[in-house]
């Protein structure tokens, strides 16, 4: 009977043990900004908490009690689940193909009744975990070999082409970009980043013929805005009209022309950073992005603490595509970067980049958990 009781009392203190090693900080600050991203809804509806803003705060919970449950979670249990979750987000990015939702002229989501599933956001978050597990246990002299690029090379680009069909040309070249970070970090050399630079500059002529009108437009756009200031520029110019009515302090809570008098569009989703800018002014814009920043900088913190080299992978790989989604997202409402539909993590309306970003950060924290976890090295 005590050994019984020993054995309960020991799960016990696992689990508490697990809550205490949890990076309270990192997940803190996520709060903060989900709870700026609610004050930016209700004011973009006009200072009402419907229809987005309790939408937003009951996705946040449910998805802020997986993130916690991710991140109580045996890292070794997530180690052997890659393969098959890789391959179930695959399955589902098959399935848009056939019985995908289609909405804002693009086939992306799958309704699933209660939510619509856009499985090309899963597919940033699997397409790391991928990579970070391809790459555990192996030696730097064979990730240095060039041959050893056509594993990583097909976990990258088989979601990248199903994406692009959708078409995402925008998630396809996040997916991209993480997937060559996590390279770069594992230790593949320097000159073949050159070349694949110079390679895809030389390429660009090719792959505009293969662009749709609508993408074309959208660089033609990020070129020259004021081509077409009612047209195909209106976003961006309103966007930064309403950046710079803002000023230093900004106009107010609520008191926000462009957006309440609807010449900012999308202002609930892919322009929420432009609401809060005219409303809070650049004080309040330096505010958010230094909390961002933190939320970043925790996570890469968090990842080379980590021992075993999944974990530090991991953390690496999903705190670059959070940093993607920020940096993506306010270039492209400042004008610095052609529109894409890149949602603001934790602030703009949406269920499904809530409830990836959510997992995201809960592996993350589970790699703080497990830091010094010795993980095999292969299964």
């Amino acid at each position: 009977m005590s050994l019984f009781q020993s054995h309960i009392h020991s799960d016990d203190m696992s689990i508490l043990g697990r809550l205490r090693q949890l990076a309270w900080g990192q997940i803190i600050l996520i709060c903060v900004l989900a709870c700026i991203g609610f004050l930016c809804l209700y004011s973009a509806a006009g200072g009402t908490i419907d229809p987005w803003a309790s939408a937003q705060i009951i996705r946040f919970l449910f998805s802020l009690g997986l993130l916690l449950g991710i991140a109580l979670l045996d890292i070794r249990l997530i180690f052997r689940s890659v393969w098959v979750l890789y391959g179930g987000t695959l399955i589902l990015l098959l399935l848009v193909d056939v019985i995908g939702h289609v909405g804002m002229g693009a086939q992306r989501w799958l309704d699933l009744g209660i939510m619509k599933l856009q499985p090309s956001e899963l597919a940033k978050v699997t397409t790391v975990m991928a990579l970070a597990r391809y790459y555990h246990g192996k030696e730097l002299a064979d990730v240095r070999k060039i041959k050893n690029l056509l594993v990583p090379s097909i976990i990258i680009l088989m979601p990248v082409g199903l994406v692009v069909t959708q078409p995402d040309l925008g998630t396809g070249m996040a997916i991209i970009f993480a997937g060559t970070a996590m390279l770069f970090v594992a230790g593949v050399p320097y000159w073949l980043f050159i070349v694949g630079i110079l390679g895809a500059a030389g390429a660009v002529p090719i792959a505009w013929q293969f662009l749709l009108d609508y993408q074309k437009n959208r660089v033609l756009t990020f070129l020259n805005p004021e081509s077409d200031p009612l047209g195909a520029g209106f976003h961006i110019t309103q966007s930064k009209i309403a950046l710079g009515s803002g000023g230093f302090s900004g106009k107010g809570f609520l008191e926000g022309t462009q957006s309440h008098l609807n010449f900012l569009p999308e202002k609930h989703t892919d322009f929420i950073f432009t609401l809060w800018a005219e409303e809070w002014g650049f004080l309040g814009s330096i505010g958010l992005l230094t909390l961002l920043s933190l939320i970043i900088l925790y996570g890469y913190w968090i990842a080379f603490r980590c021992r075993n080299h999944f974990a530090r992978l991991l953390a690496f790989g999903l705190t670059v595509n959070f940093s993607i989604y920020v940096i993506v997202n306010i270039g492209m409402v400042m004008g610095l970067l052609p529109v894409v539909g890149i949602p603001l993590p934790l602030m703009s309306y949406g269920g499904t980049a809530m409830l990836t970003v959510m997992m995201a950060f809960g592996l993350i924290q589970s790699c703080n958990v497990h830091r010094d976890a010795k993980l095999p090295r292969s299964l």
